[in-house]
């Protein structure tokens, strides 16, 4: 007998929301480790908000949301809301019920402005690495840098000379006619009017040069999972500059091994990495030069693995620029940037920790 395509809207829903989600599925695990974070956090959350007035959205639940934005590449907050709308799964990660109003997005938006004031980003990524420390999942001793470039909200247009007025188009329109071909272009004469904390720069030769920033990474050798980050502007020292203040994460007066590119065999940079008590495993860069890296580090078998493992950090930046949408940033200036750009490691070493678990 054939069934009939008829709807009866019911009134009420016996199926608890706990129970709609598989019991295997992938965010139950990251669940725990997000609310096992946002304890750690409660005392922060106590200091940015004030004892009394309205009740803002709860911190744990605006960083929730923020977390399955970044697991699941929704470009705007406007399209997380809309989700959170209708999506069970994303209202019982985000720990609301069925019957909850979603938060406005402008309100959604401003709140989380706020948690910017206290840095909570590195404090929600500091948790999370926490929690892989005590589960025994990062080295002591080996690591690995790199840095990667990510594109700036902001188009070639609006990269104009610093001495000169801002022109309005005369046709009443946002967007002006620009033609910057054959005009020597440079940081230090130009600047974005969208945003100025960018700078135009090109990673190698042949590329083009595009207005970005430059996100840094520290990864233990291990599991590949970040330890450090840093956002600078994107400059030709930038990576070594970086370097050698995440290293002051690490901790501890063990002597450890650092894996890298070709970028990082300078001779300046690598007799410093040795005053900390650093081993360089940087790859030799013999190019129209002698490379800083001689006989008496390359010949450990300890230097062919490191230059083994120091490639699985552009797995961090694969999943940080494909599924975190970090390739190119949605916000603009260096603190929200920043603020971005690890939070979103923070969420590759959730996903990173549960394939772990899993797999032991």
């Amino acid at each position: 007998m054939r069934g009939q395509d008829t709807q009866q809207p019911a009134m009420f829903s016996y199926v608890l929301l706990e129970d709609r989600i598989p019991a295997d599925h992938p965010l139950r695990a990251m669940r725990k480790m997000v609310d096992r974070a946002l304890r750690a956090l409660s005392p922060l959350f106590d200091k940015l908000y004030a004892p009394s007035g309205r009740d803002s959205i709860p911190p744990e639940r605006l960083l929730r949301a923020l977390v399955l934005q970044v697991l699941y590449s929704i470009r705007s907050e406007r399209q997380l809301m809309e989700q959170l709308h209708y999506n069970l799964l994303f209202r019982w990660f985000v720990n609301l019920d069925m019957d909850d109003p979603v938060w406005d997005v402008t309100v959604f938006t401003k709140n989380r402005d706020r948690l910017l004031e206290g840095d909570v980003a590195q404090a929600f990524f500091d948790a999370v690495l926490a929690q892989a420390r005590g589960d025994k999942l990062l080295s002591d001793d080996h690591f690995t840098v790199d840095g990667t470039l990510i594109e700036a909200w902001a188009g070639h247009k609006s990269f104009k000379r610093k001495d000169e007025p801002p022109v309005h188009p005369k046709d009443g329109t946002r967007n002006t006619t620009t033609d910057f071909k054959k005009e020597k272009r440079s940081n230090a004469t130009h600047q974005s009017t969208t945003d100025p904390d960018s700078r135009l720069y090109k990673k190698s030769k042949g590329a083009g040069a595009q207005l970005c920033y430059m996100g840094h990474v520290l990864m233990e050798n291990r599991n590949g999972l970040a330890v450090s980050t840093r956002l600078t502007q994107a400059s030709g020292t930038a990576e070594r500059d970086a370097c050698l203040d995440m290293l002051q994460d690490i901790g501890g007066n063990q002597r450890v091994t650092l894996g890298g590119d070709k970028n990082y065999d300078t001779r300046d940079f690598v007799d410093t990495l040795r005053s900390l008590k650093v081993t360089p495993h940087v790859a030799q860069n013999n190019t129209n030069r002698k490379s800083a890296i001689d006989g008496r580090t390359t010949r450990h078998a300890g230097y062919t693995v490191s230059q083994v493992k120091r490639k699985r950090v552009e797995e961090i930046f694969g999943w940080v620029k494909t599924v975190g949408v970090m390739r190119k940033t949605r916000h603009r200036g260096t603190q929200k940037v920043s603020w971005m750009f690890t939070f979103s490691l923070a969420a590759y070493n959730l996903v990173r920790m549960r394939n772990l678990a899993l797999a032991g």
